[in-house]
């Protein structure tokens, strides 16, 4: 009885979520709406936005952003700067890094990317413990750090490549541009939280971080979870992972749930319980080498 009880008691706390502001949230572009990314016509000329001239706006997605000042740009993220990315030179390179980069980056970037209409504000209320301030800024090359500097904003790009092994990460497997998440610490990690992260790939087909691998542009203040858990059948007498054949792997119940920042899964450090574990737990899911499951700990997450 007492599980089924604190069984409910999650479900009633954590599944459905149902936001009262739009979900697209900040991207609403003070009332633009999808237009203001996505221009049904003239790309960033129909948006008043092209201000480098650039005669392939919305060629793709309909892109109604500046981004020819960005084009073939080299820009050093990361731990002093060691990852180094060349942006494309076209919105119509299709490659990972057109589409998971160099479009946040036309409104984000602040510094090449002239024509966007950001104000560089966060736009969500965030928790007292968060900071000092409550206005942490949303232009990554024009944040306070000197223009065009990103060495404090996370590895992304061609040269963020995600593995496998080592001290830092999950006993897991890499195949093509997937991340198979199939040894006994990530596939109990998996059924606690999820793998809900969407790598991108680069020119060797090996799986990089880009924006769009931690942040769904579509989908500010909620995530819809569906349950698909690994299973572990005996095989031998050994008890091995396998995973879902398809789609997001979570042993988290269906349901929605409430995140923040386009995060793409739980993550709520608002929710007023200063115990949660869920930040730590999205961040775990290319960090396994501190996760619980790889040190012998016990705890699933706590919301």
């Amino acid at each position: 009885m007492f599980l089924l009880l604190a069984g409910a008691s999650f479900a009633s706390a954590q599944i459905g979520a149902s936001p009262a502001n739009d979900v697209l949230g900040a991207h609403l572009n003070y009332g633009r709406g999808c237009a203001g990314c996505h221009a049904p016509h003239s790309g960033a000329w129909g948006n008043g936005a092209n201000k480098s001239g650039d005669n392939t706006a919305g060629d793709y997605a309909l892109w109604g952003q500046d981004a020819g000042n960005l084009y073939s740009k080299t820009l050093n993220f990361g731990d002093g700067g060691k990852y180094a990315e060349t942006l494309p030179a076209s919105l119509t390179a299709g490659t990972s890094e057109t589409s998971g980069l160099l479009l946040c980056l036309t409104c984000h970037d602040g510094n090449y990317a002239q024509g966007a209409m950001m104000k560089n504000a966060v736009y969500e209320t965030l928790p007292s413990t968060y900071g000092t301030y409550d206005t942490p800024p949303t232009l990554l090359g024009k944040d306070g750090n000197g223009t065009g500097v990103y060495l404090n904003d996370h590895p992304v790009g061609a040269e963020a490549t995600m593995g496998c092994g080592g001290q830092y990460n999950w006993d897991c497997t890499i195949s093509g541009a997937s991340v198979l998440m199939n040894g006994p610490n990530s596939s109990r990690f998996v059924n606690n939280y999820g793998f809900f992260v969407s790598p991108g790939s680069n020119a060797a087909g090996a799986p990089i971080v880009v924006c769009t691998t931690c942040h769904n542009q579509h989908l500010m203040n909620v995530v819809k979870v569906s349950n698909n858990p690994v299973t572990f059948p005996v095989v031998n007498g050994v008890a091995t992972p396998t995973l879902p054949a398809k789609g997001t792997a979570t042993g988290l119940p269906s349901g929605y749930y409430a995140t923040m920042f386009f995060i793409r899964a739980p993550y709520n450090p608002a929710d007023g319980n200063t115990a949660t574990n869920q930040t730590a737990q999205f961040c775990r899911q290319c960090h396994g080498g501190e996760a619980n499951e790889s040190n012998n700990g016990q705890a699933g997450t706590v919301f």
